[in-house]
Formats: C-alpha cells, sequence, structure tokens
C-alpha cells in the first residue's frame, strides 16, 4: 500500500518549516499564489525567513507586513494590475526591517534551474551592463553573518571558453522549502500543473521540503493515466494539502480569476501598518482554517469568479478599482 502525503496545512507548515528557512513560493505575482499556505504560515507565527522570491506578489508581502521575514531576494514585487511595489515590502525596505536585494527576474529564474540541477551557482549575461551588477542591497561583510545567504551577490570571472567575455556568477538558492499551489496532486504527492508553470518545477525539485496545496486531490492512478501531463514526480514532495480556492485572491487557471474587489481592497489596508495588522486579525487569525477563511465571502461572490472553462477566464469580469468596489 503506497503512503499519503495528504496534511492539513497546519500540519504541513508545522512539520516542514521552521523558523529561519529559506523558503521560495510558487506562482507569479497574482497567479496561482499559495496564499492558503502563506496564511498557515502567518497563524502559526515562523520568523525570520530568508524568502526566495521570483515574481512575487501580495502573498510575500503579507508575509513582510506580519513580521516573518528576516530577508528577501527578489527580482519583482508587486499585485500586477491592482497595485505598484507592494507596501508592506517597500516600507520594510525603506525603514531597514528587513534585508533586500534583488536580480532581475529571468537572472533569478535560471539560479532556480540551476539549484534544481544541483548546481552552486549559473553563469548568466542578463544583468551585465546594468547597475545590478554594481549596486547590492546586502553588503558582503552582513551577508557573511547569514548562513543561508550566500557570502556574495555573484561573482564576474572571464569566460573559460571565450576569453574576452564576462560571465556573472550568480549563486543558486538553497532553498529549505518551497510551498507551492496547483490544480490537482495525488496523494502519494504526484502534481499536475495547468496552465503556465512559472519557476514552479525547480524550486519543487530543489527544496529540501515541497509542500503542496491543490484544487483537486485526484487518485494515484488517474493521475498517472496521462504521466506527460504531470510536472514533478511524487519523490519530490513532502505533503499534499487539499485546498479548494486556495489561491484565492489570485488567479488559478481552468479554476477561477483573480478577485479584483479583495486585490483592490488589500492595496487600500496594506498603506499603514495599523491597517495592515486589523486585515490580518480578520482573514488570517480570526480564521483559524481556510474553510473558515472562506466562509468570509458570500458563495456568490466566490462562485462569481469561476472560469468559464471555454475561455478560461470570467468573461465582463470587472478589473478597475471603480468597478470592483461597486463605486
Amino acid at each position: 500500500m503506497e503512503h499519503s502525503k495528504v496534511m492539513t496545512a497546519g500540519e504541513a507548515i508545522s512539520k516542514f518549516l521552521n523558523d529561519g528557512d529559506c523558503i521560495a513560493l510558487g506562482g507569479f505575482s497574482t497567479n496561482r499564489r499559495a496564499y492558503g499556505l502563506v496564511r498557515e504560515i502567518i497563524r502559526q507565527g515562523k520568523k525570520n525567513l530568508y524568502l526566495e522570491g521570483g515574481p512575487s506578489g501580495g502573498d510575500i508581502d503579507m508575509l513582510i507586513g506580519a513580521g516573518c521575514v528576516r530577508s528577501m531576494i527578489i527580482g519583482y514585487i508587486a499585485n500586477a494590475g491592482y497595485s505598484m511595489v507592494c507596501r508592506r515590502f517597500r516600507d520594510a525596505v525603506e525603514n531597514n526591517r528587513i534585508l533586500f536585494d534583488d536580480y532581475s527576474m529571468d537572472v533569478q529564474t535560471i539560479a532556480f534551474h540551476a539549484a534544481a540541477l544541483g548546481f552552486s551557482y549559473a553563469p548568466v549575461k542578463n544583468m551585465l551592463g546594468s547597475d545590478l551588477v554594481e549596486k547590492w542591497g546586502i553588503p558582503e561583510e552582513e551577508r557573511r553573518k547569514h548562513e543561508k545567504l550566500p557570502d556574495k551577490k555573484f561573482v564576474l570571472q572571464d569566460d573559460p571558453f571565450q576569453p574576452g567575455n564576462t560571465l556573472c556568477l550568480v549563486p543558486a538558492p538553497k532553498i529549505d522549502v518551497a510551498c507551492i499551489h496547483v490544480q490537482k496532486a495525488s496523494p502519494d504527492g504526484t502534481v499536475r500543473i495547468e496552465g503556465p508553470k512559472f519557476q514552479d518545477m525547480d524550486i519543487g525539485i530543489a527544496a529540501r521540503h515541497t509542500i503542496i496545496s491543490c484544487e483537486e486531490l485526484v487518485s494515484n492512478e488517474e493521475i498517472r493515466r496521462d504521466p506527460e501531463f504531470n510536472a514533478f514526480p511524487a519523490l519530490c514532495v513532502d505533503a499534499v494539502v487539499p485546498m479548494r480556492r486556495g489561491a484565492h485572491p489570485s488567479q488559478c487557471f481552468n479554476y477561477y480569476d483573480y478577485d479584483s474587489r479583495f486585490l483592490w481592497e488589500y492595496d487600500r489596508v496594506s498603506r499603514t501598518q495599523v491597517d495592515f495588522d486589523g486585515f490580518i486579525q480578520e482573514y488570517v487569525f480570526d480564521c483559524p482554517t481556510h474553510e473558515d477563511y472562506l466562509n468570509k465571502f458570500a458563495t456568490a461572490h466566490l462562485l462569481n469568479l469561476t472560469v468559464d472553462r471555454e475561455f478560461g477566464y470570467v468573461r465582463g469580469l470587472k478589473r478597475s478599482r471603480q468597478a470592483a468596489l461597486g463605486k
């Protein structure tokens, strides 16, 4: 009999994520973000996390605002289409409450792939000629104080195969835990991602522990019928958390669209720490489970976000601030 990796979010986060871990999150900005798992991380009060963000969104902004983050390495962070740079992130950087450094998004994606391949670094040329090469958010002397951070942001080196050409060697992240939301997974940990996969396959393979939340838990037999559609195998996954609408308020391809009203409201409440704290109290601490969180919303509202399978999105979805908020 095959071992089942099915757990609750509380069990998975408690078992596999420790204070001070390096964590990477799946999805892209407002697409298929692991919001349900992030809310559980905040509930459990995890601290001093070293985040590898890639194309980040409001879920990571929530972790920063809730005081869970020690260091942030990103290429981008915004609820794209709904806000500019995420507000709790910006406030924390401007007031030196977190360590912060950035790469370009393509470079960070390459670094994730290097990590999945087991390499310690990736040679790139993408950042050469930009001030990302010359400006370090976290200086080398500070980096040496943190086991989870590489000593250098990068190393410039002459190309051994084409002398005279310069390469930028960027460190591959050493990910302790990856949290990824997907459409389907099976009890043994086989994962199926529909639509864009972003960096998820790489961080899922690279991480020491990978936690998957899924819209649908399907049988091992069913998910194996079409193995060519599966993203990565069971051996890479430690926990499977059934969590319908676990990416809300972000979009989940083939299932539901963005919750524009909620994302605009988050843009408003995240402008100050006081309002943000009230938001976290209402939508995280006052909701002990994911089902409690979903019960905060009218059934009709959530159903209106369900995609039209013919188009893959909600036709006529109100995305502007005025329309979404009914103003």
